[in-house]
């Protein structure tokens, strides 16, 4: 429900309440009493510091309402177009991978393992999301392990609640599931472009549903610094074009400009877990 139409019901409900009480208030009751004004600016106020104590829901309007990403449905073309370059050193002008579906995280800040379930589903493995999230090393450094309980609230930085970055993910992947996976930062958008033309989905670090953000310096407890932001996330990139780059966020699909995307995934150093051909 709109916060308009919260007012409209809270108020007619404290009009009607207040109506309804007047006959039986005595003369003699002299407690003080708000006024209905009073009464909704106590209430918004609630509702304010509510929102400001619950970063996981605030994460959540925000990320929903990137107005760069446009929600598509992705539908496996009867003849899918070669997307071949003319030249074979060179990229081709776009390419997409649509025998590839998802779902929607089971953990609040376990996006990691969500996303890792769907993309060594895509390569032919079957993963437990529950056993992978457990299979995480723990750590107060999310380059070294899971940050914090994965029931956590979403947008902390650590050493609370956080979740976790490319390397452990990528690790568990080989040693527990023989996948040839490999997390690295650095990853530059043409060599993001190649797995994808490659069909290989690509695990890429973002901000919430691929917004900016705001990169901060961690020193964990033994002194090792990384750079974590709020409202880290993940999503697999599945396509591209030339002005756009498709990504796949709890099974659903989006289409974002270029320019937008790499805004998004510069936060955290452009991280990426990806398959590395043999």
């Amino acid at each position: 429900m709109k916060r308009m139409d919260f007012l409209i019901c809270l108020l007619s409900g404290m009009i009607l309440l207040q109506s309804c009480s007047t006959n039986m208030i005595h003369a003699n009751d002299l407690s003080p009493t708000l006024s209905i004004e009073e009464q909704v600016a106590a209430t918004l106020a609630a509702l304010e510091d509510d929102l400001a104590q619950t970063p996981s829901l605030v994460g959540q309007v925000d990320a929903e309402q990137n107005i760069h990403s446009v929600e598509i449905t992705q539908e496996i073309p009867a003849d899918p177009p070669a997307g071949e370059a003319s030249d074979p050193q060179q990229l081709p002008a776009e390419h997409y991978i649509y025998n590839i579906w998802g779902h929607r995280q089971y953990f609040s800040i376990g996006c990691e393992a969500s996303a890792a379930m769907d993309w060594a589903r895509y390569f032919g493995v079957e993963i437990n999301e529950f056993n992978f999230q457990y299979q995480l090393p723990q750590s107060d450094n999310p380059d070294l392990g899971f940050v914090g309980s994965v029931e956590g609230p979403w947008g902390q930085v650590p050493p609370y609640a956080y979740g976790v970055h490319a390397a452990p993910v990528a690790q568990v992947l080989r040693e527990q599931y023989a996948m040839n996976a490999w997390g690295v930062k650095d990853f530059t958008i043409d060599q993001l472009k190649a797995e994808v033309a490659a069909d290989r989905p690509v695990i890429a670090w973002v901000i919430g549903n691929v917004v900016g953000g705001v990169p901060y310096e961690y020193t964990d407890a033994r002194g090792n610094t990384t750079m974590v932001a709020a409202y880290e996330h993940v999503v697999i990139v599945t396509g591209y074009s030339e002005e756009t780059i498709r990504y796949m966020n709890n099974g659903k699909f989006y289409d974002i400009p270029t320019e937008y995307f790499l805004n998004s995934w510069k936060v955290l150093g452009n991280m990426v877990v990806y398959l590395q051909s043999d």
